[in-house]
């Protein structure tokens, strides 16, 4: 009786089996390590541009704060004339609540006063936009906000709005209202001749060259607008708050209130302290500004841009 032959190509299987499994083992672990790569690469280089960019900061205030040191401890200087920065971080860990109050009651006021003078400023300038006449009329009024002293428009606004929140609120408005209204002036009219005639040309209202033409342009001139006045926002409620605070019988704790309270008990410490409190919040307003304009106002723009193309393409 004659036997099967063996199926010699299951045994070749069978053998080549561990080989090919060994294999594919070392091309999946090479082709993982390959894929990690760019994620190390990435991860290094975001860890080496952070140490790059908050190093050099971070030095100067070591070296800043070592020469202060220096300077009260060889001149000998009074605790009430500069104390150390050691006594400053004390009092500024023995004050805390009332820094945290002040940092809220001042970071809310120029947070409002920000919004509302972006929005009060974009309105300002549509219409300065649209009419010549117009812009040439009410822009020196504009102007005239940012060049008289808000030291001495102040006292003035106490009388009519007393002294309240709002008043902060009020102040900061007209302290960071030029900026805006300056720059998406700018923007809105800083927009291709060329382009307004093809929008004439195909009939567009003025609305809509308005809408999908000038503001898509004026963004850009609104985020350095908003980050000017950011900074100016924290300048124009300390400002206000140092009359505010004067209030008989008044409550008001913000940073500029608290600042005046400690100027006049001569807690120098304190005082510095707080002026530490107002320049982080001013920086916090500019990094919120910053997000703003990284995050919603971008995305906004590529949006508006990629659908100009689409149009375009479609018309042609």
């Amino acid at each position: 009786m004659t036997q099967p032959p063996p199926n010699t190509d299951a045994s070749s299987a069978n053998d080549e089996s561990p080989a090919v499994a060994a294999n594919k083992t070392h091309q999946d672990l090479a082709m993982r390590a390959t894929a990690s790569r760019p994620q190390e690469a990435r991860t290094r280089r975001s860890r080496t541009e952070l140490i790059g960019t908050w190093g050099p900061v971070l030095g100067v205030a070591c070296a800043m704060a070592a020469v202060w040191s220096i300077v009260v401890r060889v001149f000998g200087l009074p605790r009430a004339l500069l104390p150390l920065p050691s006594e400053v971080v004390e009092a500024a860990w023995a004050y805390r609540v009332e820094l945290w109050q002040g940092f809220l009651t001042t970071g809310l006021a120029s947070l409002a006063g920000l919004i509302a003078a972006i929005a009060i400023g974009c309105l300002i300038s549509v219409a300065f936009s649209q009419s010549r006449r117009i812009r040439l009329a009410f822009f020196p009024y504009v102007v005239f906000l940012q060049t008289v002293p808000i030291v001495a428009i102040a006292p003035l606004l106490i009388t009519w709005s007393g002294y309240e929140f709002r008043t902060v609120v009020i102040v900061t408005v007209i302290v960071c209202l030029f900026p805006v209204v300056n720059s998406v002036t700018a923007g809105l009219t800083a927009v291709d001749r060329a382009w307004v005639d093809l929008f004439r040309l195909y009939g567009a209202s003025r609305a809509q060259t308005l809408v999908k033409l000038q503001i898509p342009t004026a963004v850009e001139y609104l985020i350095i607008g908003s980050k000017t006045s950011s900074g100016l926002a924290v300048i124009g409620a300390i400002v206000a708050e140092f009359f505010v605070g004067n209030g008989s019988g008044n409550q008001y704790d913000g940073l500029g209130t608290l600042m005046t309270h400690w100027q006049g008990f001569v807690k120098t410490d304190a005082l510095i302290a707080a002026v530490f409190a107002s320049t982080l919040l001013g920086l916090g307003l500019f990094a919120m500004v910053q997000l703003a304009s990284v995050t919603v106002l971008s995305r906004w723009m590529r949006h508006t841009q990629s659908g100009a193309l689409r149009n375009d393409r479609t018309s042609h």
